[in-house]
Parts: structure tokens; sequence; C-alpha cells
């Protein structure tokens, strides 16, 4: 059996900094990746599809050219196989700074392969039983996959399989109007591709604001995508070498079928039971205000934890544990503003919710930065005749007669 002063399940974007951080200060430390370094932000979120929207942009703001007197010439095509290589080459970059960086450290060793709890301060990997008497999870999540009529019939895409594609599908249908995949639906519209987005809520983005989502529609329909909301019956069957998409008796012949319907967390498979570790019912793993699970000597931080979804979310974790640990800094949870960014274009970024009773509702307002969509397109507004931008607005929020506002 190895020993070790801590062990970390998962290399996300908090624990490899933890773990970093435990080893300059003399600790030795095993830091256990299944997979690939750098979680979901490094090789299947934040930086490939920031990059696919980038290039997507591109697009759109070629085909509109002459709206600026700016004259090419010719049609503009998208070269799926240049944008995918784009956007792997930026993944792969990362994930090798990040293995040059923690395989570079003195008491970190970096173990590949699947971590499983056999006591509360053991785990085995590989044949080999690993002790510690501090453990941190961070496991991540993955794409769920509900079970529709027929969706085992069919070879549909998720937000991480959809990554590989080097074609551009002719018919995209989007399973879920929600932030994944509204992010989706407006890059592949922009990349050339029919897109249908099937969201079984009243509205997009259901989470925002009624004024929030009724823009976000507005801006897709003016690129041409198709909304259906409030669709109850979802099945899919195969016509051919296409898919017969069927939502509530409309019937769709698609190319490709994107299920962006949530996510839940990787917890399932870690002996969490061996070790005493309590879940909820959805699999998180339950935390207290400095991310200590019920079990003394194990965390949880990042995306396993319920307390956020977000790289900025997972990152503060290891900040927080990080103070309480090393830095003899007291920290919580409960004192993290939250706030997001929808990543479709423009994109909105946002704190707080205004719906009085909504789980992210508060007494105290954080500002909303000027990105944030509200409202109809305006013709004749300055910004609009500068710039030919369909969507203005900006809502700014904070304490009564303070000046409480937040960047």
């Amino acid at each position: 059996m190895r020993q070790y002063d801590a062990i970390f399940i998962g290399a996300g974007q908090a624990g490899p900094f933890l773990a970093a951080r435990m080893a300059e200060n003399g600790l030795k430390v095993a830091l256990i990746e299944r997979k690939f370094l750098g979680g979901t932000c490094v090789n299947a979120g934040c930086m490939p599809t920031k990059t696919l929207v980038a290039s997507a942009r591109a697009a759109y703001v070629a085909r509109r050219t002459d709206d600026f007197g700016v004259k090419i010439g010719g049609e503009v095509s998208v070269d799926m196989s240049v944008v995918r290589k784009r956007a792997q080459t930026v993944t792969m970059d990362a994930r090798k700074g990040l293995i040059d960086w923690l395989g570079g450290l003195e008491n970190l060793s970096i173990i590949y392969g699947h971590a499983r709890f056999v006591a509360a301060d053991t785990v085995v990997v590989n044949g080999s039983e690993l002790t510690a008497p501090r453990i941190f999870i961070n496991v991540g999540a993955r794409p769920v996959i509900p079970t529709f009529p027929g969706i085992e019939d069919v070879d549909y895409l998720t937000s991480t399989s959809i990554l590989e594609m080097d074609t551009l599908p002719r018919h995209l249908a989007v399973i879920g109007g929600s932030y994944i995949g509204l992010e989706f639906a407006q890059m592949y519209r922009r990349f050339g591709s029919e897109v249908t987005v099937i969201e079984r809520g009243a509205r997009l983005a259901p989470r925002e604001d009624e004024d929030i989502s009724s823009a976000i529609r507005d801006i897709f329909a003016g690129e041409g995508i198709a909304v259906h909301t409030g669709v109850s019956e979802i099945s899919f069957s195969r016509k051919g070498e296409d898919i017969l998409l069927n939502a509530d008796g409309m019937s769709r012949d698609v190319s490709h079928v994107l299920v962006a319907t949530g996510r839940r967390p990787n917890t399932d498979d870690l002996g969490l039971e061996t070790a005493g570790v309590e879940t909820d019912a959805r699999g998180y793993i339950q935390v207290n205000d400095r991310l200590e699970t019920n079990v003394p000597g194990i965390w949880a931080l990042g995306d396993c934890n319920g307390r956020g979804a977000f790289t900025h979310t997972s990152y503060n974790d290891f900040e927080i544990v990080a103070a309480n640990l090393l830095d003899a800094d007291d920290r919580k949870v409960s004192s993290r503003v939250p706030a997001y960014a929808l990543y479709i274009d423009p994109p909105a970024w946002t704190g707080r919710d205004d719906r009085k009773g909504s789980p992210r509702d508060g007494t105290k307002r954080r500002c909303v930065q000027p990105h944030h969509v509200q409202g109809r397109p305006r013709k004749g507004t300055q910004r609009n005749a500068g710039i030919h931008e369909g969507c203005g607005g900006c809502r700014h929020q904070g304490n009564p007669g303070s000046h409480d506002s937040w960047y």
C-alpha cells in the first residue's frame, strides 16, 4: 500500500491547483485521473467550445460584410475539418501545459486510472491501494440522456461527441433549449446547418427571466433557427440515412440530433457507499460550507458537489479549501457571489435572478453587464446604426443607496 499526505480523484479545475499548492508545501500528493487532465473545461467544455463559437462568429460576420461596406466576393464557406483541428489544438496545448506543469512538481505523482474507495482513507487504482488522511474528489459531470422512445436506435450526439464532428450537418436538431443547447444551436446555424431547437419547458433558458428568454428567441428567429417550446412528447426513428424526429405530432427529417438536456455527476462508480460519503438523489456529493463531506478527511470539489457547474466556481472551490487548510483563512461557499454567462451572441452575463422566490433571488442585487441581452431589436438606435447588431440593452442593479456592484 502506497501512503500519501493527500489523494486527489479527478483533475478538473479545482483538484490540480490544490494538489500543486500542497506539493509545493512539501506534502506528498497523488493526482489520479482516469482520462485527461483539465476536466470538462479543457477537454469538452469552455476551451474547445469557445474556439468553435469564435469560428462560427467569423463565418457570421463574413457573410454580412456588405452591411459594413466591405466587399469580399464569392460565397462564404466553412471547412469543418479545419474548424475542428483549431479547437483540438487549443485543447491539446492546454492539456500539455498541465502535464508539463504538474509533472514537473517534485512531490506530486500523476496516476492515470480509475479510482474507487475501499475504505474512507483508501482507494484502489490499477490494482494498487493508495491511502491518505485527506482525499479530494473532483470528478466532474457528464451529459444526461433521457429515455426518449427510439433514442437508442439513432446515432445521437452529446456536447462531448459533437466536438469530434468534422463535417457540417444538413439539419441539426437540438434537444434542450438551455445553456449548452443554445450555444451549439447558434454555432451550427452560423456554420451553415439548418437548426431546430426542441425544448420541453414553456420557454428557452427557463431558469432566466422571461424577458431574457424572449430576447433569445427573437435573436434565434432573426438567424433562421426554428424553435419549438412546451413540447411534451419526443421520439426518434431511423429513416434511411436520416433521423425522423417526432415532437408533439410534428415530424422533421434531420441528419443529426444533439441531446443537451442536462448533466449528471460522475459519482456512481467511485465506491462512495463504501467510504460512507453521502450523495443526494441525483448523485451530487453533499458538502458543507467548507466543501467537506459528511466523512472527516474527504472533500468534494467542482461540478460533483452540486454547488456550481462552472469553471470559475470549481476554481473558487480550490480557493476556499486552500484558504481553510493552508492559509488559516476562513472562507465559505455561502460567501460566493454567483455569476455566469450564456454564450450566445450577444452573450448574457448575469448574477442574481429577478424572480421573487427563485433559487437565485436575493435582496442584494448585482451588476448585469452591458452584454446582457434584454429587449427587442431596436432599429434606429445608435448602436444598431453603428454596428448593425440586432439586440441592445443593459440592466444594472445594486443595493439602493449604495455603490455595490460586481465586476
